[in-house]
């Protein structure tokens, strides 16, 4: 399991930097078998990412800089802190209720107030739920055992690996070919955008759709790492304060066979766009809804935000030395949720039904969590591979290149 480990490049990206560790207990195995489905090599899409944005293990602070494991007062409680976007940063001073800035504000200087007001609080607790008040993604390492409760629908039932189904009508089993599915992709960044990669590489005709004035964020980052998650893709662009628009988007979701979209669940119904209902109303057999921590309040609060760093450390996936917790692989929440997701729609697909796939990231890393599987000395691996990268099937669209192609192919009306 460790040659494996390190053959993949996993290994490469986890543990402090002078001292590569092993994985959770369980990972090469659960990954090796989700990755088999697709004909991919699960444990090496943890280091697609790191492989082409250049990024090494960094030990409490995570491969990609902006999450950092950071011990409470006793240091028995750990929390994971994540600050990816510029609007986290400036959201910090209101956080910590700080009466002045730090000086100068600069990150380091923000990081320092975080890392002081954790280690001094005598309730993290207060701190996390403040944190959920100005939209931050931070959790305790760990604090997430289960999958959710089923959200918004009743008669939610998990199968231990971090996705609650949801049964919301009846229809056949998938009996036609994957070229015959139509995939609606709503999502954005990693982990939903692997699971309808995984799905078109299987051969479903997938679609993307983005907003006009709030496309994918991934569209801003390694174009060759956009490129691996979005290339085998249609794009389509729409402006979601057109009611012309908002239009064609209903319909595509009302059409699709599987839709995947990771926002919490006012985002879409805010348009009017409700999953339980489409669903109901003979539209997708599968809908994949990837949050944080689940579309319900059961496994810590539907409207909290989460990105794969703190994710995983919500569900303990995480590597342990000399007590401490540090990072596991890059982001592993997203690769391993993505992996997840698709499985579970082909699942769905050959049970018949329509379903609600809650798939919650803290949960679905919260299964796999386990002791860190020691190196031992003088017999570890002969040598730790750097993470790698699939070639991409091709360049991925400009952003609506295929609007006009899309809804002329499906006849979508147009107008209001």
């Amino acid at each position: 399991m460790l040659q494996r480990w390190a053959d993949s490049g996993a290994m490469a990206l986890t543990g402090l930097p002078d001292l590569p560790l092993g994985p959770p207990n369980g990972l090469v195995d659960a990954l090796d078998a989700l990755g088999r489905r697709f004909g991919h090599d699960g444990v090496a899409l943890l280091g697609e990412r790191a492989a082409l944005m250049g990024l090494w293990r960094r030990g409490q602070t995570s491969c990609g800089g902006s999450c950092r494991l950071l011990p409470t007062r006793s240091s028995r409680e750990w929390v994971a802190v994540s600050l990816p976007r510029e609007e986290d940063m400036d959201a910090v001073p209101a956080w910590l209720e700080l009466d002045a800035l730090p000086t100068p504000t600069t990150a380091p200087a923000l990081w320092s107030a975080v890392s002081n007001a954790i280690a001094g609080s005598a309730d993290p607790g207060s701190l996390l739920d403040r944190a959920e008040l100005f939209g931050l993604p931070v959790a305790r390492v760990g604090e997430v055992v289960t999958a959710g409760d089923g959200g918004d629908c009743d008669g939610g039932d998990g199968d231990g690996d971090g996705v609650t189904r949801v049964h919301l009508g009846d229809a056949e089993p998938w009996s036609r070919g994957a070229e015959d599915l139509l995939v609606v992709d709503l999502s954005s960044l990693w982990a939903g955008p692997l699971c309808g990669d995984l799905l078109a590489g299987a051969g479903a005709n997938t679609v993307k759709v983005e907003s006009l004035t709030r496309p994918d964020g991934a569209r801003r980052g390694p174009a060759a790492f956009f490129d691996l998650l979005n290339g085998r893709k249609r794009s389509v662009a729409l402006d979601f304060t057109s009611r012309a628009d908002v239009g064609i988007l209903r319909q595509l979701v009302e059409r699709a066979d599987i839709v995947i979209e990771a926002s919490r669940p006012r985002a879409l119904e805010q348009l009017g766009i409700r999953a339980v209902d489409v669903v109901r109303g003979d539209g997708p057999r599968v809908w994949v809804s990837i949050t944080g921590y689940g579309r319900g309040s059961g496994a810590g609060g539907v409207g909290r935000v989460a990105f794969g760093d703190d994710a995983a450390a919500a569900g303990g996936l995480v590597v342990w030395h000399d007590h401490e917790p540090l990072f596991c692989a890059d982001a592993v929440a997203d690769p391993l949720t993505g992996l997840t997701a698709a499985g579970a729609c082909l699942d769905a697909l050959h049970a018949g039904g329509r379903w609600l796939l809650d798939v919650s990231m803290a949960a679905v890393c919260a299964r796999l969590a386990g002791p860190t599987v020691s190196v031992p000395e003088g017999s570890g691996p002969a040598a730790v591979a750097d993470p790698r990268a699939r070639d991409a099937a091709a360049a991925a669209p400009k952003l609506g290149a295929d609007t006009a192609d899309v809804v002329a192919e499906l006849g979508l009306a147009t107008s209001a």
